[in-house]
């Protein structure tokens, strides 16, 4: 873990650009000095104070509220100040230049969130959490992002140590006396508590699942030969007209992407060069993109149209889409064929029936979308989660099934148990960070915005 910091930091803490008000954030040992030589006097704890910040020659660089945190009752755990003033690009500017005269240095991104980590403040789910909040595209998102902050991931996470910790307790005791191997599997209930410990985390992956899925949203590519209302069908699903439409095959020459929310769900769209052979060059780059896409998606609609059903073009196309890739047939321009809109599925093929034009049918579209890629609700409930935290939860399950097996038949693996269950018990505490190394903590937190 690293060392606790001493030096002092600053940084603006409001997004660029110009604004009615801008925050300037000061954190550090230093942090008193800097009030002091920008305001004249160390404004009262945790009260907001109407002051002038001046530069050293006296000038008068802005007016605005002053806060100032005593450590450790600070975001931080550090003395903080916060000078809240215009938010002009200039201004703010000049409020931290003066800070920075007065011994604090540039923070880095995610160095204040940083602190608050390794000042104890909050663990490193919660610190995650914080970038999720910021960066949630949802009300939906912006919610599990919240309950994580708040401490609620991380709650059910200690709670599966402790169980573990519990269970080992009794191991780690019977290792000395092997031919107490059954009384103790029979006295501490260990099946039962480690059937249990499963099924808590078990519970506990499915919610961060929803959680990442909130958070990093999925990728829908929308695929087809040219002119079956693939472009059409982004401007139904992003309610605004952001793709070109004309009756002309081959006009989206290039990948066009839209975020929609479906269910609270954010889910990209992108609209895609139609699939078909061609000798125009331009034409043939769109195509390629099309295909990289495809191979980074969590699912394609695939657009046929309705009055050609599915074609020997439509199966060529269907043949060439990845392996393994959700799909959803999508037979569009039924208000051309006469055909009635409507959803189902034969021989795990999901298919609907749409008018893209009369907005027909896009409500079962939007429903089969969620469906295919195994989203069935949990939003209300969802923990924002990353993809490090469910490799974390996947490893703690794969050592709990292993500890399991330790202890299924008449010859008990007692050392063999003991191990899975530490090494459980670890993957779980890299959520947490009490087993993070620094690099990964590095990595973590410059991807945070600077001020934050």
């Amino acid at each position: 873990m690293s060392a606790r910091p001493t030096d002092t930091i600053a940084a603006i803490a409001t997004a660029p650009g110009r604004g009615g008000i801008g925050v300037v954030r000061v954190s550090g040992q230093g942090a008193a000095a800097v009030a002091r030589g920008m305001l004249g006097r160390l404004p009262a704890a945790r009260h907001a104070t109407f002051a002038k910040f001046v530069a050293a020659d006296g000038a008068l660089i802005d007016h605005g509220i002053a806060l100032w945190f005593e450590a450790p009752a600070s975001y931080t755990g550090e003395h903080v100040l916060e000078l809240h003033g215009h938010g002009g690009t200039a201004v703010l500017q000049a409020v931290l230049a003066r800070c920075l005269e007065l011994g604090a240095r540039p923070a880095r991104p995610g160095e204040f969130t940083e602190r608050a980590f390794l000042n104890d403040r909050i663990d490193l789910a919660q610190a995650e959490a914080v970038a999720d909040l910021i960066e949630a595209t949802t009300t939906s998102a912006a919610r599990s992002a919240m309950r994580s902050l708040d401490g609620e991931f991380s709650r059910h996470v200690h709670a599966l140590e402790d169980a573990l910790v519990n269970l080992r307790m009794f191991v780690e005791a019977t290792l000395d006396f092997p031919e107490e191997d059954v009384e103790f599997l029979e006295q501490a209930g260990a099946r039962n508590k480690l059937a249990e410990v499963m099924a808590a985390l078990t519970a506990l992956r499915e919610r961060a699942r929803c959680g990442a899925v909130l958070r990093e949203g999925l990728t829908v590519v929308l695929a087809g030969a040219p002119n079956v209302g693939k472009s059409s069908l982004l401007n139904a699903l992003a309610g605004e007209d952001r793709a070109i439409v004309t009756d002309i095959a081959g006009t989206t020459r290039d990948t066009l992407r839209e975020l929609v929310a479906i269910d609270g769900v954010p889910v990209h769209v992108i609209d895609t060069a139609g699939l078909r052979e061609t000798d125009d060059p331009v034409e043939q780059a769109g195509i390629a993109r099309t295909r990289r896409e495809l191979e980074r998606a969590h699912a394609v609609v695939h657009l046929v149209d309705a009055r050609s059903g599915f074609d020997a073009e439509a199966q060529a196309i269907d043949a060439a889409l990845p392996a393994g890739l959700p799909r959803i047939r999508v037979f569009n321009k039924i208000d051309l064929s006469g055909e009635q809109a409507r959803a189902e599925e034969h021989a795990g093929v999901l298919t609907v029936w749409l008018s893209v034009r009369v907005g027909e049918g896009l409500d079962l579209l939007r429903r089969a979308l969620l469906d295919r890629v195994a989203w069935h609700g949990g939003a209300e409930d969802a923990l924002a989660a990353r993809t490090r935290h469910l490799h974390a939860l996947d490893r703690a399950v794969e050592h709990l099934d292993m500890a399991a097996r330790c202890i299924a038949g008449d010859v008990l693996q007692l050392d063999l148990f003991a191990e899975e269950l530490r090494l459980a018990h670890r993957a779980l505490g890299e959520i947490t960070g009490e087993f993070t190394p620094d690099d990964l903590l590095g990595e973590i937190f410059s991807r945070f915005c600077i001020g934050k």
